[in-house]
């Protein structure tokens, strides 16, 4: 098993050095790689921008990556549930494809290639706090996974 994490955009200094942080730590759990697209900020339009953010995404996603879409429509899981699900992923042995889109989300064409849409959860998150939140918990759930102390306390 691989984890991919493909975003769009870049990140700001501070959130960098955080997702790179537990990027770090999920590296000796599960070989890990992050892919940034470029944003379409000069795009004519939102439905534009988000075709052609899109499409960049879809270009350095692997042909046969079990894709997760990031997405406040998708299903809110425990982070327990999380670690059952990377367990899972991890007997399959395939890429796992953790899709986080821009600032005004993402086509057709990404829902549509997307197997499974992940929510962080009821708040309201920029899409560049969510990409660090995302890797945090899959960090977190290796680390259930292997019965590691991070979780401890949480119950």
């Amino acid at each position: 098993m691989q984890f991919q994490v493909v975003a769009v955009g870049k990140l700001r200094p501070a959130l960098r050095e955080v997702c790179d942080d537990y990027l770090r730590r999920l590296r000796r759990f599960v070989p890990v790689s992050e892919h940034e697209v470029r944003e379409a900020g000069r795009a004519p339009s939102v439905n534009r921008r988000r075709e052609l953010e899109g499409e960049h995404l879809i270009a350095v996603l692997p042909t046969r990556a079990t894709v997760v879409l990031l997405d406040s429509a998708g299903e809110a899981w425990s982070s327990e549930e999380l670690a059952a699900r990377v367990e899972r992923w991890r007997i399959d042995g395939n890429v796992c494809a953790f899709i986080v889109g821009g600032a005004e989300g993402v086509s057709s064409a990404i829902r549509h290639r997307a197997r499974i849409s992940w929510s962080l959860g009821a708040i309201t998150l920029p899409h560049e706090l969510a990409r660090v939140v995302a890797v945090e918990q899959l960090y977190r759930a290796s680390t259930i996974l292997r019965g590691e102390p991070y979780h401890k306390g949480v119950r």
